[in-house]
């Protein structure tokens, strides 16, 4: 508004820009106003026959800008039907988090009653309207974004990752990463699984063909459903290519054997051996479990670099390292008068009679003793693995 003496520059500063929402920096809801040097607002005043250096009269009103660009907050107002439309448009172009534009008549009235529509999805949304809106109430967005994306639980999405199953051995490995991806399953897990057999998703075989090795053992971790990746390893993999994966939740470890598989990379002891096998130990999270064969003593000897816990299982529940472990009151799983049992220090948690399982299943108990381990390592309730391993049954034609 004029007053007869200041030019338009001098009277936006005095009556715009003292607004203390105003600022240059990118934490200021609102932008301070430059009359002489924003484009829109030089051809705005232009049409109204000015410039940034005239002098409107005492009581003239001067159009400085026709959008406003402000943010108000009316998250309170919105009705559920706007709400909807919004995180529609979101999921259709497949975003997590989006900045949906919409034009409403009405914003706190059905969607349907109005003329309304969603004019543009953002991939990368600014979130300075929500945490300073010009008007309206601040919104805790980053804290609702970080839970949205990675579960309510703080001390979890801190992590950032998904569980990690890894199996490295020569005995029962495709077999234990098949059970293992069942009682997953079983546990309402979607479980992306690269073996020997193929890559699955859940219960249905993607490829057919091997996954264990170059791109293919990747696709666990590529898969944005995939809730828990398993990968079955080979000694001769660790040393060609590595792991597919920096750190893992399990690591499953059934024993250091198969000198002829990885002889051309001079591994010619069982001691040089040794120390590839050991990888799939060194890569457990301090939060997570080794998983250990207690009959095979190097194996054992891993326990000591494990950085997070360690289950022994074996057949015989009699094994030095099984009774040892039991006496400090840490979780094993051995085979005892024919049934398969979790015991938590001297206390059974589970006991399953193995003529409860499929023939096939049953006639391969090292493979259900280690998978048992892992599912247990994982969080899977006992009477869920044991529901797990009664209905399970090998299907190699790519169902379980």
């Amino acid at each position: 508004t004029g007053n007869g003496q200041a030019n338009i520059i001098d009277l936006v500063d005095r009556q715009i820009n003292i607004d203390p929402r105003r600022g240059e920096t990118e934490d200021a809801p609102l932008n301070t106003l430059r009359p002489h040097e924003a484009a829109e607002i030089i051809l705005e005043l232009q049409r109204q026959g000015l410039t940034a250096d005239s002098v409107p009269a005492a009581g003239a009103r001067v159009l400085i800008q026709r959008n406003g660009n402000v943010a108000f907050d009316v998250s309170d107002q919105i009705h559920p039907t706007v709400a909807a439309a919004a995180t529609l448009a979101a999921r259709v172009v497949g975003l997590d988090i989006a900045g949906v534009d919409m034009v409403l008549e009405d914003i706190s009235q059905p969607l349907a009653a109005q003329r309304g529509a969603v004019i543009e999805v953002n991939a990368s949304p600014g979130l300075l309207a929500h945490l300073k809106p010009a008007n309206g109430p601040a919104r805790p967005v980053g804290p609702a974004i970080m839970a949205h994306l990675f579960g309510a639980d703080p001390e979890k999405y801190a992590v950032g990752r998904i569980p990690v199953v890894g199996i490295t051995g020569s005995q029962h490995t495709t077999g234990i990463a098949r059970l293992v991806a069942w009682l997953l399953h079983i546990n309402r897990q979607l479980a992306g699984l690269a073996c020997r057999d193929g890559f699955f998703l859940g219960t249905r075989r993607v490829d057919p063909n091997n996954s264990m090795l170059g791109d293919a053992a990747q696709r666990p971790l590529m898969n944005r459903s995939v809730q828990v990746a398993v990968f079955e390893h080979s000694s001769r993999q660790i040393l060609s290519e590595g792991l597919p994966y920096d750190k893992c939740a399990v690591g499953v470890v059934t024993d250091v054997a198969g000198l002829d598989d990885v002889a051309e990379f001079y591994i010619d002891s069982l001691d040089k051996l040794y120390n590839v096998v050991r990888t799939q130990v060194d890569v457990v999270l301090p939060s997570g479990t080794a998983v250990l064969n207690a009959a095979d003593p190097q194996v054992v000897d891993m326990a000591r670099l494990c950085d997070g816990q360690v289950i022994f299982y074996g057949l015989d529940c009699e094994l030095a390292a099984l009774a040892q472990h039991r006496s400090e009151g840490e979780r094993t799983v051995c085979l005892q008068e024919q049934h398969l049992v979790l015991m938590l220090g001297q206390t059974d948690v589970l006991r399953l009679p193995l003529n409860h399982l499929k023939p096939a299943t049953a006639d391969q108990p090292e493979m259900l003793l280690a998978a048992a381990a892992a599912a247990w390592a994982l969080g899977v309730s006992p009477e869920l693995i044991a529901a797990g391993l009664c209905a399970f049954e090998p299907d190699f034609s790519g169902n379980h």
